[in-house]
């Protein structure tokens, strides 16, 4: 999965680094199993702007489209939230300061995970706040 669009990226963790990375920035709330630090290539690792527990359990109990459309909309007021707030800040500064930043993430449905919505809200961020 890469979504090279703009100055936030998207890569799976499992996929190799590349020289249009620039910061990787692990997105998950574990560590993902089975990669080696040195693998994996991350820069920073920001737990802070995942879903929290509640709503990400809530998610996986019916991962259906209908319940997506509702887990974006409550991800989304999560990020307006002091702490998820304070590591947006600090990933709008990493693209402002050091150039593209990539998500990375090992989750297996990209698309339908927390990454492209947070992806989206950095952009937006950077364009218009």
């Amino acid at each position: 999965m890469s979504n090279d669009s703009g100055d936030v990226r998207v890569r799976r963790v499992y996929d190799p680094r590349e020289d249009g990375d620039g910061t990787r920035v692990l997105v998950d709330r574990l560590w993902p199993r089975g990669v080696s630090k040195e693998r994996a290539a991350i820069d920073r690792w920001l737990k802070d702007v995942t879903p929290s527990d509640e709503l990400r359990s809530w998610y996986h109990e019916d991962r259906s489209a209908t319940r997506y459309d509702a887990f974006v909309d409550r991800y989304r007021a999560e990020l307006a939230d002091p702490l998820h707030a304070t590591a947006v800040d600090e990933l709008v500064r990493l693209v402002r300061e050091s150039g593209p930043v990539t998500l990375v993430t090992a989750v297996k449905d990209v698309p339908h995970s927390h990454v492209p919505v947070l992806a989206d809200h950095v952009e937006h961020a950077l364009h218009h706040g």
